[in-house]
């Protein structure tokens, strides 16, 4: 099943950028994903048991990081191709 994620990552502390950066570029490795950023989210896009697989395993390298919060939507559609 086609499925899409908007993910916002917050990072409670001052150096907040750079494990957002090393997040993104952790779910940019894996075939398969489309991963789409801007200045608010990140929209990821795939199968969904690869996607969701992903998140698990990434969203807990993430945790390595103190009062580290992650917003999630989940839709069962591909929203990359809607209006394409």
């Amino acid at each position: 099943m086609k499925t899409s994620v908007e993910i916002s990552y917050y990072p409670l502390h001052d150096e907040y950028v750079p494990p957002i950066r090393e997040f993104i570029d952790r779910m940019n490795t894996y075939d398969g994903l489309v991963v789409k950023t801007s200045g608010m989210s990140t929209q990821i896009f795939g199968e969904y048991d690869i996607l969701m697989d992903a998140l698990v395993k990434e969203v807990k390298g993430s945790f390595r990081h103190p009062h580290s919060v992650f917003v999630m939507k989940v839709v069962n559609a591909d929203l990359n191709t809607v209006g394409s």
